[in-house]
């Protein structure tokens, strides 16, 4: 598989698809894994980074599972390239940066990524579409076992698995739910629900996760302790809360139609309205007029439109991606030409 290649394809995460995926995009789970005897990537001599390289790459080939994924090493991406892997959501931005002895490795279907020599020697993802943790978690204990049998894990009979930031170590699991919760927000809720989940010791991040804030309604929610708790238990801890927020944004919808359906119709409208006509047009504002439509398909007031081609949009839009799809690098106002260029024809169709 090339880069070029997942242009054409869609992101699990974006497939519209899997329980409650009106409000829930995507379900997420992360394994934090490190080498013993080795040190972590930050303290790693540029030999030792590449030693890990390696090994895991070795680890990967040899596995049957594993060993038709795709090796993408970042130090033959350009710029545009990785940030088209960090919007795909098979990369952290983190990862982007200072790409010596670093490589992400993807299957066909982009359920599958492992970083290497990320903040741990391995951050292994599944993402899965629309509520889906369990089904996650099947697919990414049997890709640990694999790494396992193949890599020598660093971990200690008191703490578990030992990671870079001790927030992770015991599982070294985070799990994440990415939400749309467009009516919490316009019924001035969100700030009571977000409160309430920092007091749970859960931590919320925008489209992309840490040091992104929160656009087009959009929240990942995660785990932020692994320490002292079993895998079951902090899928549980999550399912929970989730099932609680998907209630509550659900019964926010039912209010807002059954209250205030005009302002609601024309927010929405107006939104698919500036979408389908403009000629000039930023990809956060594009965000948050998307977050609209994509509710106003959910809701029926706008027919005729698949969630999944709306939501596919969501991606397009970003400029790694306007610039891929041209083949041609772009300065910011040229993005926010094509951008519109590409809604307007998308909507035509």
């Amino acid at each position: 598989m090339q880069l070029n290649d997942i242009l054409n394809h869609t992101s699990e995460w974006l497939k519209g698809t899997g329980p409650h995926s009106d409000i829930v995009i995507s379900s997420r789970l992360r394994l934090a894994r490190n080498i013993e005897k080795l040190p972590f990537p930050h303290w790693a001599s540029k030999k030792q980074g590449k030693s890990v390289l390696e090994m895991i790459q070795d680890a990967v080939g040899k596995s049957d599972l594993l060993n038709k994924m795709t090796v993408f090493i970042l130090e033959d991406q350009d710029a545009v390239d990785k940030q088209f892997l960090v919007e795909r959501h098979l990369m952290s931005y983190e990862h982007a940066q200072k790409t010596n002895s670093k490589a992400v490795i993807v299957d066909d279907d982009e359920v599958v990524s492992i970083m290497i020599n990320e903040e741990d020697h391995i951050r292994a993802q599944v993402m899965q579409s629309g509520f889906n943790l369990i089904e996650a978690w099947n697919v990414i204990n049997k890709i640990d076992d694999a790494l396992a049998k193949e890599l020598p894990f660093a971990f200690s009979g008191e703490w578990g698995y030992l990671t870079a930031c001790p927030t992770n170590a015991g599982t070294g699991m985070r799990g994440s739910v990415m939400l749309h919760l467009p009516a919490l927000v316009m019924t001035k809720q969100i700030n009571q629900v977000l409160a309430a989940i920092a007091k749970l010791s859960f931590t919320t991040r925008g489209l992309y996760g840490e040091g992104t804030q929160a656009t087009g309604n959009f929240f990942q929610i995660s785990n932020q302790v692994s320490l002292g708790q079993s895998e079951t238990d902090i899928i549980q801890s999550i399912n929970n809360l989730i099932r609680q927020i998907i209630e509550q944004e659900g019964q926010c919808r039912e209010t807002l139609l059954a209250s205030n359906r005009g302002m609601l119709e024309d927010k929405i409208s107006r939104s698919f309205g500036i979408l389908k006509s403009a000629h000039i047009i930023t990809s956060q504002e594009t965000t948050e007029l998307l977050s609209l439509v994509r509710l106003g398909c959910d809701l029926g007031i706008i027919k005729d439109i698949n969630r999944r081609h709306v939501n596919e949009l969501f991606l397009l839009i970003q400029p790694a991606h306007l610039q891929k799809i041209e083949n041609k690098k772009f300065a910011s106002q040229e993005r926010d030409i094509k951008r519109a260029e590409l809604i307007r024809k998308k909507f035509e169709k």
